[in-house]
């Protein structure tokens, strides 16, 4: 028995074959909206183009020591978790600037982060304290 851990994935990566694509970086703040036809449109100018959205960063501030206003932020940031999971970014990065109270934070972003890993995104954070996923 081999101790060495082997990837379910591995044949399948190692029958790929090189595309001529030029990975790109997303600003959220540079998407026009996270609606499904413009995602669709922009989808396709990017493969006219050669281009592979490869990451997205999505600035959050978490300034109000308010339930409401950290969900709302949060459902804004899971909004850009679908938009990037439907273009085919790996990661999506949010940079957080002020958090009024990391302990409503936290739960809300580690809820996020789940949701992106099963839509197939890593959630990054960029900010004052680290969340659990």
């Amino acid at each position: 028995m081999s101790t060495t851990p082997s990837s379910e994935f591995a044949p399948t990566i190692d029958r790929c074959r090189p595309a001529d694509a030029t990975p790109v970086s997303l600003e959220a703040t540079d998407l026009e909206s996270t609606a499904p036809a413009y995602l669709r449109d922009l989808k396709r100018e990017f493969a006219e183009e050669g281009l592979v959205p490869a990451a997205l960063t999505v600035e959050a501030c978490f300034d109000e020591d308010c339930s409401l206003a950290t969900q709302e932020e949060v459902d804004r940031i899971r909004s850009y978790v679908r938009a990037g999971a439907f273009l085919g970014v790996a990661s999506v990065s949010v940079a957080v600037d002020d958090v009024a109270d990391p302990e409503k934070v936290r739960p809300a972003l580690s809820a996020c982060a789940e949701r992106a890993e099963r839509e197939g995104v890593v959630l990054d954070l960029d900010g004052p304290f680290s969340i659990e996923h």
